[in-house]
């Protein structure tokens, strides 16, 4: 496995990403077509209703396990940030956002207090631009 940094991070599923995504957004564009071309609308309006669901489904179904990881993650960089911030920083903990938790979790232990410090005083909220700044990457494979 190649090293982990910037470029790189970003998690694809490939049979998510790629075949199941597209496969609902055809079968709801179809549903779209059928229902605008079928003499018999109350099925139509049925097909493209189910396709929307599906759709939603998968959408929030993403969405509901990346907010989990990301409170899991919160979590875990709280005590990480306990046991490697000087005193000033730990008071701050409950400054930092759930977006600032989860861009910060790149950050290398050396590099961590100076970046944290960054981010607060400089109030970046903006985990691009906070993952961009970590110049020793600390890997984090273990993701949805």
């Amino acid at each position: 496995m190649d090293a982990q940094n910037f470029a790189n991070h970003p998690k694809t599923v490939p049979l998510f990403h790629y075949f199941v995504i597209p496969a609902l957004t055809l079968n709801f564009g179809w549903s779209i077509y059928r229902l605008a071309h079928w003499r018999h609308w109350m099925d139509g309006l049925v097909d493209l209703l189910t396709a929307a669901a599906l759709l939603l489904l998968a959408f929030f179904a993403r969405i509901f396990a990346l907010t989990v990881q990301d409170r899991v993650i919160r979590l875990e960089e709280r005590l990480r940030f306990e046991r490697l911030l000087p005193e000033d920083l730990k008071a701050r903990i409950p400054e930092f956002t759930r977006g600032q938790f989860v861009a910060l979790r790149f950050a290398s232990d050396a590099e961590l207090p100076a970046l944290a410090r960054k981010v607060l005083s400089d109030n970046l909220t903006d985990r691009k631009a906070i993952k961009q700044l970590v110049q020793n990457w600390r890997a984090d494979h273990l993701r949805a």
